[in-house]
């Protein structure tokens, strides 16, 4: 079990990924991910997060070995269970990665793995990762099932998929809200009883991160799209300030 407590600082990882849609769209190489993540790094990020994707819609692959000698924070790379992915991350050797679904139709991850129902694939997936040195995280929906498995698996980490409480905020439908919000607070203490780190992310923004920040068993929330269009606005170390403040509070 961790030592987290409710009063411990959230690490706040920063996705960067819509910058990168912002280039793609246009073309070239503006607007630049790897000034992102430096720019992040210096608003006081503690990681930054990039998901390489098999379409390459975002990321490409030149990014990843840019960002990784721009930076000194560590790098946390989302990336599918596939073989062109484990030889990607074995040459780069970032110091995390969370391993997410993924299907080409989707505009972003949907749902979490299914850790469950392919235990023995993502057991030898995941084996050569860690012998690496890189910590491997497991994108699950806050399901006791998934959680348990993700521990029998040999991850390091789970990131519990926030998207459902947020969808359940924004329609304003406070029973299922408050039922999701139960499901994570269960499953975030299940894996710390697991011996799992525990860190969510998916659709959080300032009017949704305070509960899910004070889960007490949280080390780490990943943010991206809503902080990279708020800074379109206000600039990335505002916004980077801003959550870092609601995280602060939510753990007072």
């Amino acid at each position: 079990m961790s030592d987290s407590t409710s009063d411990t600082m959230l690490r706040l990882g920063v996705n960067i990924d819509h910058v990168a849609t912002l280039r793609n769209a246009r073309g070239g190489a503006m607007p630049d991910p790897v000034r992102a993540a430096k720019l992040a790094q210096a608003a006081g990020a503690d990681g930054i997060t990039l998901h390489l994707r098999e379409d390459r819609r975002h990321i490409r692959d030149a990014d990843l070995p840019a960002i990784q000698a721009a930076v000194s924070i560590p790098i946390n790379l989302e990336m599918a269970a596939t073989d062109e992915m484990a030889a990607i991350a074995l040459a780069h050797r970032p110091e995390a990665i969370c391993i997410v679904p993924e299907r080409r139709e989707e505009r972003t991850t949907e749902g979490g793995l299914d850790v469950a129902g392919d235990e023995a694939r993502l057991r030898d997936y995941i084996a050569p990762l860690r012998a690496a040195g890189s910590r491997v995280s497991l994108f699950v929906a806050p399901d006791e099932a998934q959680i348990e498995a993700a521990a029998r698996v040999g991850a390091q980490v789970v990131e519990l998929h926030t998207g459902a409480y947020c969808e359940h905020v924004e329609a304003g439908n406070t029973a299922a809200r408050d039922a999701e919000l139960r499901r994570l607070f269960v499953c975030a203490a299940l894996a710390d009883e697991l011996g799992l780190e525990v860190h969510a992310g998916h659709g959080l923004n300032f009017d949704n991160v305070g509960p899910i920040a004070a889960i007490p068993e949280l080390v780490e929330l990943n943010i991206g799209h809503f902080l990279i269009g708020e800074a379109v606005f206000t600039g990335l170390e505002a916004a980077l300030a801003e959550m870092r403040r609601l995280m602060n509070l939510a753990r007072d």
